[in-house]
């Protein structure tokens, strides 16, 4: 283990369009092993991250969450995805659950924060190295961009080709006096990957080598997001199509963590605006607050998202218990998934 690898692992940082048409091991903690292994249905779970305001996108993919987890009795448990330092506020935390609330949303268990999980990624990063799978990284962005335009045999195009994982120990301390940040990749070989989504079916991509721990300290999102899957015990993942390039990566590192099979996913289309692009800001009115000063209570944008999936006529104003009652996800499988896809890493 080099020792930029051995601090990392022994601390911690801190209008509406579009319309309808995978067993668990050992978790980390005694609470979240006891979670994780009491037969039941699969828990679900929205885990927004406070870089923002929630949008109706945000909110529509929220409401479908619960929804799938309400509709089969199961428990839907709160995430604050809030690693990224930089941008996250502590003020869009109380916003995000607040309007989630206000949408008749709820949810079981206290709310769980990743800025305090660090000893569980820490733990599951020294996992890894202890297997030879981690390395540091000291590609910047550049870097990658222009060498990922090489052939690199089965890795798709603009994944991480594998620069600095064949480093010799003096090239590598040679990087290292250099003072630039390293970041820590895992080592997947290219593992051919696939995985059975809910709504889009078989979804197969080689897993490149993808961050861990990123160069400002920051854990990764895939990291976190399956330590905290596993730990959690959720068993179902919904979540917007534009994470859909992550579930390959997640669904490989949860077997690489001896986890056994990743959790189902169904990944639900984006909410467009008028002009066919990902919702966003530009659209206007794309908030709870925005709407409530259109005098647009959250019980009619409850409804209007509702009506967006084919679950109420747009004159009625159901309850959540209501909604969770009708809902059936086979009738989204012939929904036109309007991907946006990104990478997070």
């Amino acid at each position: 283990m080099t020792s930029r690898i051995r601090a990392a692992v022994s601390g911690s940082a801190s209008s509406l369009t579009g319309r309808p048409a995978y067993a668990r091991g050992c978790a980390l903690g005694a609470r979240d092993s006891a979670a994780a292994t009491v037969a039941r249905v699969p828990d679900g779970r929205y885990a927004p991250s406070p870089t923002g305001t929630l949008h109706l996108g945000n909110l529509r993919t929220a409401l479908l969450a619960w929804l799938f987890s309400r509709s089969s009795g199961s428990r839907f448990l709160m995430r604050v995805e809030d690693l990224d330092t930089g941008r996250s506020r502590e003020r869009f935390v109380a916003e995000q659950l607040a309007d989630l609330a206000a949408l008749g949303l709820d949810w079981d268990g206290p709310v769980v924060r990743q800025s305090e999980r660090g000893e569980r990624y820490a733990a599951a990063l020294a996992a890894l190295d202890a297997r030879g799978l981690v390395y540091p990284c000291w590609c910047t962005r550049a870097e990658i961009r222009q060498a990922a335009t090489a052939p690199h045999g089965a890795l798709p195009d603009g994944t991480y080709p594998g620069t600095c994982r064949e480093l010799t120990a003096a090239e590598s301390r040679g990087r290292e006096r250099s003072g630039r940040p390293a970041a820590l990749r895992v080592r997947a070989d290219a593992a051919q990957v696939t995985v059975e989504d809910r709504l889009l079916g078989s979804i197969g991509s080689v897993v490149d080598d993808f961050v861990l721990r990123r160069t400002d300290g920051d854990w990764a999102y895939n990291l976190a997001v399956v330590v905290d899957d596993h730990a959690q015990g959720v068993a179902e993942v919904v979540r917007g199509a534009d994470l859909l390039e992550t579930t390959p990566r997640q669904a490989w590192l949860h077997g690489a963590l001896g986890y056994g099979a990743p959790p189902a996913y169904a990944h639900v289309p984006l909410l467009l605006g008028a002009d066919g692009a990902r919702l966003a800001k530009r659209h206007g009115a794309v908030t709870l607050a925005d709407r409530a000063a259109q005098d647009r209570s959250a019980a009619d944008v409850r409804a209007e998202l509702a009506a967006s999936v084919g679950l109420c006529a747009a004159d009625e104003r159901p309850e959540p218990a209501e909604l969770a009652a009708r809902f059936d996800a086979s009738l989204l499988t012939a929904w036109s998934p309007n991907a946006v896809t990104r990478r997070r890493s």
